[in-house]
């Protein structure tokens, strides 16, 4: 079988993602051209062997990378776009994403001396472009990070929509909603195949709104009796400004621990989605408050080593320490493989005597999660109307219970495959498998090695 696609092809190639949660990295390609989409990282988890920061392999691509017209990310987690500052020399193309994930890119091409090198072209939500073979339209999404776009892909072949991450939020707390009419309206352009976001597709109903997490937080941080500290995901741009407004009305003063929250705190300042009348204090300040004063936001919800809620619980953060008396507001989830790294740490803090309150312990939520629940999926697929259904961002059983949702709403087909597959979508529909050699880099003292299957550094 040819490696190019011909003019009459259009293929879909991931090379991380489809059978796992993380590390995105997907290839479409079309009459001898090829489009990246998302390029992330992954974490190994808590006594896993090899180097904590992994991402796929992109040999298959590095070898021809000039056929690769550019880059596209879709929105500014690390499992779409922490990979790009490592591996943008073995691509050498442009990168297009929109401002808020542009100021967290620069932050991390600087770290590697590449800020001024990587040619990143910073694009408006709604904007329509031609790339070589492709036409982009880019379309927000509401997602748990601000300016999350899906992307509707135009070819000569057909026509595919790329949903990115994304759930069905009327109250975002940051940014626009999602535009009904408009998802309604891309069915008439007789959409080839949706590549869907499938983490959430075992959960039944909806996922819950930002915007309703506001009350629920605030009642528990007036409850209170002495300092509150809220675990969340630091790139959470709308739950750090809804914590900033519960610091507001409940008359404390709000902090951020970890550099993380920092980071993206600037850099929505610097793209204009943060609200500039909430101000958070500098953190050295938080431990010479009035106990009943403070609410600390703080990293490490998911047990990390070396994160604020790691060093709070071990007593050796510089900013603060906690006493008996204090709360700990969990509002994350945990995210499978992290369990007894999370347990560690809530019994850590609870020796201390803090109290700490768990999303999934109460009958209302403190956390939203940013991905569509079963309800929301059945939604986007009948507004799409696509001929083929392609799960991807998921473990298996998530990408096949997308499946089964996108079959019961009347998809006509479903493609279920892993990375490194090709999913040819026209002139006829199949799947060749283990079409490209695929594999993971792991990040080890700041330089690239090739990962065996276990996470091990390989021989080769």
């Amino acid at each position: 079988m040819q490696r190019r696609p011909s003019p009459e092809d259009l293929w879909f190639l991931p090379l991380g993602g489809c059978g796992e949660i993380g590390m995105n990295l997907n290839l479409y390609g079309h009459n001898g051209r090829w489009l990246m989409v998302d390029c992330g990282i992954t974490f190994a988890n808590p006594g896993e062997l090899g180097p904590h920061v992994q991402m796929a392999d992109p040999q298959f691509i590095a070898d021809r990378h000039t056929d690769l017209t550019a880059l596209l990310i879709t929105h500014a987690h690390e499992d779409h776009v922490g990979g790009v500052a490592h591996l943008w020399r073995k691509l050498r193309c442009p990168v297009f994403c929109t401002a808020f994930t542009a100021a967290i890119l620069r932050r991390k091409l600087a770290e590697v001396g590449l800020l001024g090198e990587v040619p990143i072209e910073v694009v408006a939500p709604g904007t329509r472009m031609t790339l070589d073979v492709f036409d982009v339209e880019w379309l927000d999404q509401t997602h748990s990070t601000p300016e999350s776009q899906a992307l509707l892909i135009r070819t000569a072949a057909g026509n595919i929509f790329h949903t990115g991450d994304w759930k069905l939020d009327n109250q975002p707390v940051v940014g626009p909603s999602y535009d009904v009419e408009r998802l309604q309206s891309i069915a008439d352009l007789n959409v080839l195949a949706m590549v869907c976001d499938s983490t959430n597709a075992l959960v039944s109903g909806r996922s819950p709104s930002e915007g309703a997490l506001y009350d629920n937080l605030k009642e528990l941080v007036q409850e209170a009796p002495g300092r509150v500290i809220v675990g969340c995901f630091g790139s959470n741009i709308a739950r750090m400004t809804t914590l900033a407004k519960v610091a507001q009305a409940t008359g404390r003063y709000a902090g951020l621990l970890g550099r993380s929250l920092h980071n993206y705190h600037r850099a929505a300042m610097q793209a204009g989605v943060w609200d500039p009348t909430l101000i958070f204090i500098d953190p050295a300040h938080l431990g010479y408050l009035p106990r009943d004063e403070v609410l600390a936001i703080a990293t490490g919800s998911q047990g990390e080593p070396r994160t604020a809620l790691r060093r709070l619980a071990s007593g050796t953060h510089p900013d603060l320490d906690l006493e008996p008396g204090d709360t700990l507001l969990m509002s994350s989830r945990v995210i499978p493989g992290n369990e007894a790294a999370v347990a560690a740490l809530i019994r850590q803090l609870q020796r201390l005597g803090v109290h700490v309150v768990c999303d999934e312990h109460l009958n209302k939520p403190i956390h939203a999660s940013g991905h569509p629940a079963q309800e929301e999926l059945a939604d986007m697929y009948r507004w799409i109307q696509p001929q083929v259904a392609i799960p991807v961002h998921g473990e298996p059983e998530h990408m096949q219970a997308n499946a089964e949702l996108a079959q019961a709403v009347g998809v006509p087909a479903q493609m279920l495959g892993n990375n490194g597959d090709l999913f040819m979508l026209a002139p006829q529909r199949g799947i060749r498998r283990q079409f490209a050699d695929v594999g993971r880099l792991g990040l080890e003292q700041d330089a690239l090695v090739k990962l065996d299957g276990l996470g091990r550094v390989s021989d080769g």
